[in-house]
C-alpha cells in the first residue's frame, strides 16, 4: 500500500476509535450527573407511581449499557431521540440551530482566516520592526481577554454609542441575506479576534522557521526579493502547521461559540445546549455533546490529512 494511503487510513481509524471514546464519556458523564430525570420532569409533588411509569417510558430502568448501546444505534440512524422537556424531535430541532451556528462560523471564517495569514506575511516581512511588534501586541492582547468581555465591549461602543449594528444576533429563515450578516457581524467581530491572534501567530512562527533554511539563503544570495522568497519559498513550505492550526481554529468556531451564542442570544446550537443544560434535558445534552465532538474530531482529521498530503517525503517516496 502506498505510504500517504496507509497514513490515511491510519488517521480515519483513529478519529472513528477517538469519536467512539467520546460517545462513552459524554453517556457516561449526563448518566452520573446527579438527581432525578423523572423528578426533574414532573416536579416535586410527583406521586411514587407516576415517577415509576416515566422512569419505566424513559428506559431508565434499563442496565446502563443496554441504554448506551440504543442511544448510540439510534444516532448512528439519525435518531437522536425526543426531548424530555418538551417532546420535540431533538434531530428536527437541532438541524435549523446547527445551520445557523455553521452560518456564524462560515462568516467568522471567511474574515479571519484570510486576515491572518496576510498579518503573519506581514510580520515575516517586516519581523523585529513596528509593524511586526505592533500586530503582535494588538493579537496579543485580544487572546488575553475573555471573548464575553470582548462581546459585551463591542456592544457598548458599536451598538449602543455607534448605533450600527443590532446588539442581539437573532436571525431567521425569512431574512435577507444582508439582514442576517448584519444581525451576525457583532459576534463575527468576537470570533474574528479571538481566533485570529492564535493563527496569525502561528503562520508568522512556521514561516520564520522555514526562512531559516538553506535554500532561503540561496535565494537571498540570488537577489531575489524577500516579498518573492516568501511568496514562492517560505510559504508553501509552511503550509503544514499553517493548515493544523486553522483547522483547529475553524472547529473552535464550530465548537466553541456557547459563550458567544449566549451573549448576543443567538440561536445556535450551543444557547440550545445551555438552555436544555439548564433544564437537565439529557437526550439534547447527549446529541449537542456528539455532534461538537464529530465536528471537532472530524476537522482535525482533515488537517492530519492535508499535512500529510502536503508533505513531498510522502507524496514522492523513493
Amino acid at each position: 500500500m502506498h505510504p500517504i494511503l496507509k497514513l490515511v487510513a491510519q488517521r480515519l481509524a483513529l478519529g472513528i476509535m477517538l469519536l467512539f471514546a467520546a460517545s462513552i464519556l459524554i453517556f457516561a458523564g449526563t448518566t452520573m450527573l446527579p438527581g432525578d430525570v423523572a423528578q426533574q420532569i414532573l416536579g416535586q409533588s410527583a406521586t411514587p407511581q407516576a415517577l415509576a411509569n416515566l422512569r419505566a417510558e424513559l428506559g431508565l430502568n434499563e442496565p446502563a449499557l443496554t441504554r448506551y448501546f440504543s442511544w448510540l444505534g439510534g444516532f448512528l440512524q439519525g435518531d437522536l431521540g425526543t426531548a424530555l422537556t418538551n417532546g420535540r424531535d431533538i434531530a428536527e430541532s437541532l438541524g435549523g440551530r446547527l445551520k445557523n451556528t455553521l452560518f456564524l462560523a462560515f462568516w467568522a471564517a471567511f474574515i479571519s482566516v484570510p486576515l491572518a495569514i496576510f498579518l503573519g506575511l506581514l510580520a515575516v516581512r517586516y519581523k523585529d520592526r513596528w509593524p511586526d511588534k505592533l500586530i503582535s501586541a494588538v493579537t496579543l492582547t485580544t487572546i488575553s481577554i475573555p471573548e464575553f468581555m470582548i462581546g459585551y465591549v463591542l456592544i457598548y461602543w458599536v451598538s449602543i454609542r455607534m448605533g450600527l449594528f443590532s446588539s442581539v444576533a437573532i436571525i431567521n429563515d425569512g431574512m435577507s441575506l444582508g439582514e442576517k450578516l448584519n444581525a451576525i457581524a457583532i459576534p463575527v467581530m468576537v470570533l474574528t479576534l479571538v481566533v485570529l491572534a492564535h493563527m496569525m501567530r502561528m503562520t508568522r512562527a512556521a514561516i520564520l522557521n522555514v526562512m531559516q533554511s538553506a535554500y532561503i539563503e540561496t535565494a537571498e544570495l540570488k537577489g531575489m526579493g524577500m516579498l518573492r522568497i516568501i511568496r514562492t519559498h517560505a510559504f508553501p513550505n509552511a503550509i503544514a502547521p499553517i493548515v493544523n492550526v486553522v483547522m483547529l481554529n475553524l472547529a473552535y468556531l464550530v465548537v466553541g461559540v456557547v459563550v458567544v451564542e449566549v451573549v448576543f442570544a443567538y440561536p445556535g446550537m450551543g444557547q440550545y445546549l445551555v438552555d436544555h443544560v439548564a433544564k437537565r434535558d439529557v437526550p439534547v445534552v447527549q446529541a449537542c455533546g456528539l455532534i461538537f465532538a464529530a465536528v471537532y474530531i472530524g476537522l482535525n482529521l482533515v488537517a492530519d490529512i492535508v499535512s500529510i498530503l502536503a508533505n513531498p517525503r510522502l507524496r514522492h517516496p523513493k
